[in-house]
């Protein structure tokens, strides 16, 4: 996913403005949120993109993920 600069803000932005995000996100299709520097939340507009396009790797980055959160207690016992 390339990330768009004019489609950039900041969490502490987001978190203050969020019309401000949400205009943008109908302008440009989406919004990426900066957390640090690095991207942390991408915020669409269903209207005008209503799907996300992600590589193979991707998704399976995006899933292992979700698991890894969501069962992380459970991996933790199982790792003493």
């Amino acid at each position: 996913m390339t990330i768009d600069p004019d489609a950039t803000v900041t969490l502490e932005t987001a978190k203050s403005n969020f019309s401000k995000i949400a205009k943008i996100a109908e302008e440009q299709g989406h919004v990426t949120v900066l957390q640090n520097g690095h991207p942390k939340l991408l915020v669409i507009d269903l209207d005008t993109e209503p799907q996300i396009e992600m590589s193979e790797d991707e998704k399976f980055e995006f899933v292992a993920a979700r698991i890894l959160r969501e069962h992380k207690a459970a991996f933790e016992e199982l790792a003493k």
